[in-house]
């Protein structure tokens, strides 16, 4: 067993990290795909973009137009998105249990992501996780988002935490280097959403994990 503390606080992002939301993503885009005469989507078309956000995926589905076209659907596809905000999205198995090993352990955990707050309060709603989770921080939160550590940081001063006794979990390269920048350990998620040429091993997280269960191997959520 280390002898290292375990975290007093473990941050995570959302999508792809805590929440498999993928399907509930798809079936909004598909609703903007076909108003524009476009066949739907296949779920495998659009996963390994999710964690990269709404303008990731509107580039999936309509790359034939410059980004300011693209950039047209993309209130549309947010409001499609939050009627059907977490139908079919779920927590990773295994999440959890960590969850309850995290507060078990007498640590809080709270949720940084780049998804806008109005929508990510709504999903972590929907998970039950509203009175659990220590703190939500979303990409509309400041006016700079992940890479850039301000997210973290923001939420370590509102938590009464210094950043070096916090730990970062996320599945996309931009939570790590979010994580590194902030002087925090970063843990990549490999179980999230990732495009085949997406190397987490070029992220140079601190630790990477399988599945969400080896976030309780010893040592992982310690500092």
């Amino acid at each position: 067993m280390s002898n290292a503390r375990i975290a007093p606080v473990i941050l995570f992002d959302l999508d792809g990290t805590l929440v498999d939301s993928a399907i509930d993503l798809l079936n909004a885009l598909n609703v903007i795909v076909q108003q524009s005469g476009k066949p739907a989507l296949s779920l495998d078309a659009i996963r390994p973009v999710v964690s990269k956000g709404a303008r990731a995926m509107l580039a999936v589905a309509f790359p034939e137009l410059d980004e300011e076209k693209r950039l047209q659907h993309l209130q549309p596809f947010l409001d499609c998105y939050q009627k059907v905000v977490a139908q079919n999205s779920t927590p990773f198995a295994d999440i959890e249990t960590v969850l309850l090993a995290i507060e078990a352990n007498g640590s809080r955990w709270g949720v940084v992501t780049n998804k806008p707050y109005y929508l990510a309060k709504e999903v972590v709603q929907s998970m039950g996780w509203a009175q659990r989770s220590a703190i939500l921080i979303g990409g509309d939160t400041l006016p700079r988002k992940k890479p850039d550590p301000d997210q973290l940081f923001h939420a370590c001063e509102l938590l009464a935490v210094q950043a070096a006794d916090c730990i970062y979990v996320g599945d996309d390269q931009r939570d790590i280097l979010a994580a590194k920048h902030a002087g925090m350990k970063s843990i990549a998620a490999l179980w999230g959403y990732r495009e085949t040429h997406d190397d987490p091993i070029l992220w140079h997280a601190d630790v990477m994990c399988d599945a969400p269960m080896h976030l309780l191997n010893d040592g992982v959520l310690r500092i």
